[in-house]
């Protein structure tokens, strides 16, 4: 009876909805900084063919997408550290929580893709656009 007490309460599967929302926040966090970085990179790599003095001063978008990549890592770490292994028969980790650390995953991880793609088209856009001005002061 207790037995089936702590399955209702706490199943199996709870554990896999928290594992996906870590798998997520890494995931999509860090193909957003994969993107910023390639769009930019290649930004990057446009302008300094044209002007090669400017291509160090450039790299703040590719070090911004790249921090993406760092938040998805701590937001995935500290639901990991969260989620509780079954231990006898004590009711650890219930469909509550790791629905709710499935949808915490989502959120870091999908604002981060997001970010990354907007790092990347802006990020590549300002570049092109410093290096194609004549005068820079």
């Amino acid at each position: 009876m207790l037995a089936q007490l702590v399955a209702d309460v706490c199943p199996s599967s709870a554990s896999f909805f928290g594992f996906m929302g870590v798998a997520s926040a890494l995931v999509f966090a860090n193909l957003g900084a994969a993107y910023g970085t390639a769009k930019t990179g290649v930004g990057i790599a446009s302008m300094g063919v044209m002007r090669l003095d400017l291509a160090m001063r450039n790299i703040i978008p590719v070090v911004m997408a790249g921090v993406l990549g760092i938040y998805g890592l701590i937001v995935a770490v500290i639901i990991q550290g969260s989620i509780d292994p079954p231990n006898g028969n004590a009711p650890k980790y219930g469909s509550y929580t790791g629905f709710a650390h499935l949808a915490a995953g989502l959120c870091c991880g999908l604002s981060g893709l997001a970010a990354g793609m907007a790092i990347g088209v802006v990020g590549d856009a300002g570049v092109r656009a410093v290096g194609s001005r004549r005068s820079c002061s």
